[in-house]
C-alpha cells in the first residue's frame, strides 16, 4: 500500500504547526469561560456546524468537492473512521475542561501528539534519529513530572480531577487515530476536503445531542469567546492538516508538544487582567522542571532530524 510521504518544505510545516499550537493553547481557556453558559455536546456542535459552512463555501467557490466522486468504499470508510474519531476528541476533551483546569486538560492531551509519532514511525515508516528518541522521551518525562505536580496539588480539592483526566486521556487516543488516518487519506484529498467532510458529518452526529435554544441566552461577552472557538476549530485544524502535507508526523507532534507551556502562559495573562475569569493554574517546582522538559523535548525531536529535512 502506498503511503503518504511530506512535501519536505519543513520550514512551511514548522510554521503551521506553530500556528496549530497557539490556538490550542488559548482555546481550553476560551472553552472553560464558555461553558458558563452552554452544555459541552452544544458548545462542540457550534463549532463544528461554523467550520462546515464556513469551509464548504470556501471550496465551493473554488471547485473543492469534486474530488469526492473519485472515492471509493475503502476511503469513505476512513473519512468515516476519521470523522468519528475527532468527534469523541471534541467531545471528551471538552469533557476533560469541565472537570479540571485548561492548562492540565491542555498536557494531558500532549499524549496525542506523542502518540501520533510513534504512529507516524511505525505505521509509515518515518525515520527517527537517536537524538529525537531522546527527545521523545524526554517529553514523556515532563509530562509526567507535570501531571504528578499537578495531582498532588489537587489531591485534596480535586475530587473530579482524575475524571476529567481520564476523559482527557481517552480523548487523546482517539485524537492519535485521527490524525494517522487523514495523514493516509492525503494522498488522494486535500486538507480542506477531508475536514470539511469531518465538519458536516459531525454536525449531522451532534445535532440530536445538542440544545440550540442555549445560544440565545448568550450575553456578549459569552457569545464572543463562542465565535472565537468556532474560528479556532478552522485555524487550528486547517493549519495542523497542512502541517503534516509538508513535515513528518513525529517532527508535527513534536512542536506542538510545547502548547501545554503557551497554554500557563494564556492562563496566566488573564487571569492577570481579570482574576474572575478563570482560576490561576498552582504549579510547583517539578511542574515548571516537567514544562522545562516538555520544551527540551520537543526542540531535540523537531531539530535533530535527517539532513534533506533540516535543510532545503
Amino acid at each position: 500500500m502506498t503511503m503518504h510521504q511530506a512535501s519536505g518544505r519543513w520550514k512551511l510545516g514548522l510554521a503551521l504547526a506553530l500556528i496549530t499550537a497557539a490556538c490550542w493553547a488559548t482555546l481550553p481557556v476560551a472553552l472553560k469561560i464558555t461553558l458558563e453558559r452552554l452544555d459541552p455536546i452544544t458548545l462542540t456542535w457550534v463549532r463544528f456546524l461554523v467550520a462546515a459552512l464556513v469551509l464548504a463555501l470556501w471550496l465551493g467557490i473554488r471547485g473543492g468537492t469534486a474530488v469526492f466522486a473519485t472515492l471509493d468504499r475503502r476511503r469513505w470508510m476512513l473519512l468515516t473512521v476519521a470523522a468519528l474519531m475527532l468527534i469523541g476528541n471534541y467531545v471528551f476533551y471538552l469533557l476533560g475542561v469541565q472537570h479540571t483546569s485548561p492548562a492540565n486538560a491542555q498536557l494531558l492531551i500532549q499524549l496525542a501528539p506523542l502518540l501520533m509519532a510513534l504512529g507516524g514511525i511505525f505505521v509509515f515508516r518515518e525515520s527517527y534519529r537517536p537524538g529525537q528518541w531522546l527527545g521523545l522521551a524526554i517529553i514523556a518525562v515532563g509530562l509526567g513530572l507535570f501531571f504528578g505536580d499537578q495531582l498532588r496539588a489537587t489531591a485534596q480539592t480535586g475530587q473530579g480531577y482524575l475524571l476529567g483526566s481520564a476523559y482527557v486521556i481517552v480523548g487523546a487516543v482517539v485524537w492519535a487515530a485521527y490524525a494517522l488516518i487523514q495523514k493516509q487519506l492525503l494522498l488522494r484529498l486535500s486538507s480542506s476536503a477531508i475536514l470539511l467532510f469531518i465538519y458536516m458529518v459531525a454536525a449531522g452526529v451532534l445535532l440530536p445531542f445538542s440544545h440550540p435554544r442555549e445560544l440565545l441566552a448568550l450575553d456578549s461577552r459569552h457569545a464572543l469567546l463562542l465565535a472565537y472557538c468556532a474560528i479556532n476549530t478552522l485555524v487550528a485544524y486547517g493549519a495542523f492538516a497542512e502541517a503534516l502535507a509538508h513535515w513528518q508526523a513525529s517532527r508535527v507532534s513534536a512542536v506542538l508538544a510545547t502548547t501545554p507551556l503557551l497554554c500557563l502562559a494564556t492562563v496566566a495573562l488573564v487571569h492577570a487582567f481579570a482574576p474572575a475569569s478563570i482560576a490561576a493554574e498552582h504549579v510547583a517546582l517539578f511542574g515548571y522542571a516537567g514544562a522545562a522538559l516538555v520544551v527540551i523535548g520537543s526542540t531535540m525531536s523537531s531539530l535533530l532530524g535527517n539532513k534533506p529535512e533540516v535543510i532545503e
